[in-house]
Formats: C-alpha cells, sequence, structure tokens
C-alpha cells in the first residue's frame, strides 16, 4: 500500500512539474505583453505603418482588443491547462479570444464614449462583463469536457466553480501577499539609505510582469494542493450557508414592514432597484451556499433546508420590485445604455426567482430544481453580457431609437430633450442621430441638435443651450423680464435646463416691500434679489439637510413657507457686512 502511494506520488510530481513550467510561461507572457501594451499607450506609438508592423497595437482599435485578450485569456489558460482536453481547451481558448477581441473592439470603435478619454481602452463595464462571462462559460465547459457530455452533472458544476472562485480568491490573496512584502522590503532599506528595491518595484518593466508571474505561481501551488482548496471551500460555504437564516430574516421583515411604510419611498433616494438586486444576488449565494452539491449525504440541517425555501420564496418580491422600479424609471425618462444593463440583470434575476421559488414549494428531494435554474441562468447570463457588449443588443443603439421614438413621438419636447445624452453617452449610435436631427423639419430641434454637435464638453452645451424651464406658482407675479439672461456658472438657474425644470415663487423676505425670487429645483431652494445689472442669487436653503429621506424642494414651494425671523443680527467691520452662518443643528 504504501509502496504503490510512492509509486504514485513519483507518477504525479512530473505531471505537476511540467504543468507548473507551463503555468509560469503563461504568467511570463502574460506580463510582457502586458507590459508592453502600456508601453505603448503611455508613449502613444501611433505613428508609422512600420512600427504598427511590428508591435499591432499601435493601430488605433486594435489596443482594447489587445488588453482584453491578454489580461483574461490568460486567466483561463491557468485554469484549464492539465484539466481539458486539447482539442477541447484549443477551440475554447481561440472562441475566447475572438469574443474578447469582438467585445473590446466594438466599444471603443462603435460603443459609448468612442471620442472620450478612455478611448483607447475598452470601458470599464466592458471589462468586468467580460470576466463575469468567461468565468461563467468556463465553468460551463470545464465540467462537461471532464464528463464527455454536453450537459454534466450537476454536483460536477458546483465542484468546479466553488473551487475555482475558491482559488481564484487566494491567488489573488498571495499575490497582495507577495506586494505587501515587497514594499516592506524597500522601506527597510530605504531606511538604511539603499533605494535599489524601491527603485526597482516602481519600474513597469519589472512591476507588471513579476504581478502575472506570481499570479500564475499562486495558481498552481494552489491548484496541487488540492485538499487544501476543499477544506478552504468547505469552510467558507458553512460559515456562509449559517448567514442565509439572517439575511432571510431581514428580506422577510423588509417585505412584510414596505407596505406600512409606503412603496413609493423605495424610489425616493434613486438606488432602490440596485438594492433590491444586491439583496437579491446575497439570497442566491446563500441558498446555494446551503445546497451546495445537493447530494444528500451532505444535506443542512433542517433549519438551514427551511430557511432556503423561504428565501427561495421571498426572491419573487424582491425581483418583482426590482422590474416595477425599472419600468418607472424607464416610463418616465427612458432608456439609457445603464438601464438597459440593469434591466437585463433584473430579467436574470427573474428567472432565479421563479426557479428557486419552485423549487421552494415542490415536492420531493430538498430544492433539486435548483440545479436546473443555475445552470439556465448561468447559460443566459453568457448569452446577454454577448448580447450586450457585441452589435448584437447594443445598448447605445437600443438607448438611441428609444430616445428618438421619444422626440418624434412628442413625450418630450425640443426645448426638454437630452442633446447631451447623444453627444457624450451614446457612442457613434449618438452622433449619428444628432447628424439626423441636425437636419430635422422643425427647426428648433435642427438649432439645438446642430449645436450640441459642436461642443466640446457638457458645461459648453449648457452654456449655449437656452430655453430655461422655469415654471412659475400660482398666484406669484410673472418673471421679471431680464429674470431668465443667461445666468453665470454655478448660478442655480442654469439647472433649469436639465428634465424637471424648476418651480419659482415671489416672496418678501426682508420686508423691505421689494419681492425676492424663490426658485427650486429637486434639491435646493435658492434665493434671488434684484441688483443693477438684474438678479443676483443671494443664497439658499438646503431642504434635506435634516432629512432622514431626499424631498423635493419644489414640492415643498408647492406645500406653501412660512417665513421665521432670524434671531441674530449680521455684523459690520470697517463697512463690511458679515452675515450669521447658522449651525446646521437637526435636533426637533
Amino acid at each position: 500500500m504504501t509502496i504503490f502511494g510512492a509509486n504514485e506520488i513519483a507518477q504525479r510530481e512530473p505531471d505537476a512539474r511540467r504543468l507548473g513550467w507551463i503555468r509560469l510561461a503563461i504568467g511570463v507572457v502574460q506580463g510582457l505583453a502586458l507590459y508592453l501594451l502600456y508601453l505603448s499607450l503611455a508613449r502613444q506609438l501611433w505613428a508609422t505603418n512600420e512600427l504598427r508592423m511590428l508591435w499591432p497595437a499601435t493601430v488605433p482599435g486594435l489596443f482594447a482588443p489587445l488588453v482584453l485578450v491578454f489580461a483574461w485569456l490568460p486567466v483561463v489558460l491557468l485554469g484549464a491547462v492539465g484539466r481539458m482536453r486539447l482539442r477541447t481547451l484549443l477551440i475554447w481558448s481561440a472562441t475566447a479570444a475572438a469574443v474578447l477581441a469582438l467585445m473590446g473592439w466594438w466599444s471603443v470603435i462603435w460603443g459609448v464614449r468612442p471620442n472620450g478619454l478612455n478611448e483607447p481602452l475598452a470601458s470599464p463595464v466592458v471589462f468586468i462583463a467580460s470576466a463575469v462571462m468567461l468565468f461563467i462559460a468556463h465553468h460551463l465547459i470545464l465540467p462537461a469536457d471532464r464528463a464527455r457530455r454536453w450537459i454534466a452533472p450537476y454536483p460536477a458544476y458546483f465542484d468546479t466553480a466553488w473551487k475555482a472562485g475558491v482559488q481564484l480568491a487566494l491567488s489573488v490573496a498571495f499575490t497582495g501577499a507577495f506586494w505587501l512584502l515587497l514594499f516592506l522590503g524597500a522601506g527597510l532599506f530605504n531606511v538604511i539609505g539603499i533605494d535599489f528595491l524601491s527603485d526597482l518595484i516602481r519600474q513597469d518593466w519589472f512591476s507588471i510582469p513579476v504581478t502575472t508571474l506570481t499570479f500564475s505561481a499562486a495558481v498552481h501551488l494552489t491548484d496541487v494542493k488540492d485538499g487544501l482548496i476543499r477544506g478552504v471551500r468547505t469552510v467558507v460555504l458553512m460559515l456562509l450557508s449559517w448567514l442565509m437564516p439572517v439575511m432571510t430574516l431581514i428580506t422577510a421583515a423588509f417585505i412584510l414592514v414596505l407596505p406600512f411604510a409606503g412603496v413609493g419611498r423605495l424610489w425616493d433616494e434613486g438606488y432602490g432597484t440596485g438594492l433590491m438586486l444586491l439583496a437579491a444576488a446575497a439570497l442566491i449565494i446563500l441558498i446555494n451556499a446551503a445546497y451546495q452539491d445537493g447530494e444528500p449525504d451532505g444535506a443542512p440541517p433542517a433549519m438551514l433546508q427551511w430557511a432556503a425555501r423561504i428565501a427561495g420564496v421571498l426572491l419573487a418580491p424582491l425581483m418583482g420590485l426590482a422590474l416595477w422600479g425599472m419600468a418607472l424609471r424607464i416610463g418616465q425618462h427612458g432608456l439609457t445604455p445603464e438601464r438597459i444593463i440593469a434591466l437585463t440583470c433584473v430579467l436574470l434575476g427573474v428567472v432565479y426567482a421563479a426557479g428557486y421559488a419552485f423549487a421552494a414549494v415542490k415536492p420531493g428531494p430538498w430544492m433539486r430544481p435548483l440545479e436546473r435554474t443555475n445552470v439556465i441562468a448561468a447559460v443566459a447570463t453568457v448569452l446577454a453580457i454577448l448580447a450586450l457588449f457585441t452589435p448584437i443588443a447594443d445598448p447605445a443603439r437600443l438607448s438611441v431609437a428609444d430616445q428618438m421614438r421619444r422626440l418624434e413621438s412628442g413625450r418630450v419636447s425640443a426645448e426638454r430633450f437630452d442633446y447631451a445624452f447623444l453627444r457624450f453617452d451614446a457612442g457613434r449610435s449618438g452622433l449619428r442621430a444628432l447628424e439626423r436631427l441636425s437636419q430635422s423639419d422643425d427647426p428648433e430641434v435642427a438649432r439645438r441638435a446642430s449645436e450640441a454637435r459642436h461642443v466640446a464638453d457638457r458645461y459648453t452645451l449648457d452654456q449655449i443651450a437656452p430655453g430655461l424651464t422655469i415654471e412659475v406658482l400660482p398666484g406669484s407675479p410673472a418673471l421679471p423680464e431680464n429674470f431668465l439672461d443667461d445666468p453665470a456658472p454655478g448660478d442655480q438657474r442654469a439647472s433649469c435646463r436639465s428634465e424637471g425644470g424648476c418651480l419659482a415663487a415671489a416672496r418678501d423676505l426682508n420686508g423691505d416691500g421689494q419681492m425676492e425670487w424663490l426658485v427650486a429645483n429637486a434639491y435646493r431652494l435658492a434665493v434671488y434679489q434684484r441688483i443693477s445689472e438684474g438678479w443676483r442669487e443671494i443664497g439658499g436653503y438646503e431642504v434635506n439637510a435634516c432629512r432622514p429621506r431626499r424631498l423635493d424642494a419644489r414640492d415643498l414651494l408647492r406645500g406653501g413657507l412660512t417665513l421665521v425671523p432670524s434671531p441674530l443680527p449680521d455684523l459690520a467691520v470697517d463697512g463690511a457686512r458679515i452675515p450669521l452662518t447658522p449651525r446646521v443643528d437637526c435636533a426637533p
């Protein structure tokens, strides 16, 4: 028995050693490639055809695809080498590289902000989405390849994905610890006047390759210690599973209290939908931590089983609220790329909610339909990311089409249409739409679109865009003739160009017989006083300084205001008047 074990170890050692060298080579190639990409960006090498032949990253539009490929593809190879059949590995690597290149190219050539400061790089959301897509797709393909089936048994999916997640976290932590030690060593040498190490770690040719090499070494070290990874994973899953009853209780209490607190308050702060999604994601992760691979011998205690069933049912109202919030927001303001991505996340959450609710109430083995739901949702997530960040369902293109429909149907007037969105937030689709609008039969639309096409930044567009939207409160006189003339930068009247506009009312605040004007936007109440040159903002009221939730200053103005005399006078020093600056005291 002992001899056989020794022979088995001796046979496996060359394989582990060979895999180690392969992974280190992957890390070195990744580091050198990323360093050359960084060098080409830092030096702005977009010059000659000869240079482009030597290094294709210097060709505009190829830099972002290459960064995505060399940032994420080596990580996939580190996890696939030695575990996946060679043919599958080659096909999957080529497919992943092609998809990453397409996502990076589309982001900078046609997607959002093609002319922005970050043009050479894909947008951050593309980096995150591509990483998520690769992680999910890789752990759908690897178990299926090892099982020699199109769809692997669910325990294989669970084991592979959760093991890889723990391994990835430990590898990142190891790389971070390595750099902490380098900085510590540099500090020690600096104390005695030796700067070699601190100078070395500041060199890009050293820091980038050594980081990728360290990460590759960490992946290999954690891979050969399979028992260690499984032990860490077991502890993490056990701890997470016992957090599930806490999150379930919190969610249940929230849903029960919500009708009494007022559902409308969810949307007052502007991030209610995001909170619903985060709560749902937390429940999904914790339910899976308790369920694990679904094998009967690993079933959790009855308390956790019932908590998981309740949590599965609670996902439905959470996602219903998130879907309602998205519908309200889109109905009010139309589609934007951010709202399309958020809506996609909500719809994927609905898939989880439906499957988990069915698993919770279905008789039979505990939560067994959860397995099929996880696989279906994983495939749907990969397909959704592919669609959103390629030409298939480009959020910028869909958003522009929706905003144009709102303008053409009259739901949004020419004065209140968001030309800045087309100019700065919708990529080339927005620029093309602006070009079409500049030739519109409506002279106001054509003029505003033409102005938007030729500005360099939002501030300039705000300055040239006339038409302040200020509604006068009934019972107040008409706005003075010159009140809307060219507000200075920072003047609250300039914010009245945004959607929703402002509300104004005349009041004699100081009892001098002259009317001051109160102008309210969504956040603040500004006070204007007549001067020889026109009207000047002399101050304002921060209406939400003592409020636990945001109130619209326009609603306060509509509801009527009570003037409370100031108890303390101003000071006069050498002819200068110094007003009292009150301390905000939120006590009753």
